[in-house]
């Protein structure tokens, strides 16, 4: 019966681990950029944007190319944000392939 209490006891440091990089993903900022540096977006570790930097060349362009450059920087910021994110986790896991929002059932 051991085994069983040294794995639950594992499991359950490892459950806080987990809740330690969940706190740690969540103070990440990244960033995205479109158009050569038109447009920059900062995105914090929960996925909302801290901010939007439209450079003035791109202030020239028509509205619907400014809105297409602002999606592209979000999505690459996005994309960064997954990479950073799986860094992080895969420190705490040792490279095992968890969801960052994995729960013990008990």
């Amino acid at each position: 019966m051991t085994n069983f209490s040294d794995m639950l006891s594992k499991a359950k440091a490892m459950q806080e681990k987990m809740k330690d990089v969940q706190s740690k993903i969540k103070k990440i900022e990244v960033e995205g950029l479109s158009g050569g540096n038109l447009v920059k977006v900062i995105l914090t570790g929960d996925y909302e944007i801290k901010s939007i930097e439209i450079s003035e060349a791109a202030k020239k362009e028509s509205q619907e190319i400014i809105n297409d450059l602002i999606i592209a920087a979000y999505n690459n910021a996005k994309e960064n944000l997954k990479k950073k994110s799986a860094e992080e986790l895969s420190k705490v896991t040792g490279g095992l392939n968890l969801p960052l929002d994995f729960k013990l059932p008990f």
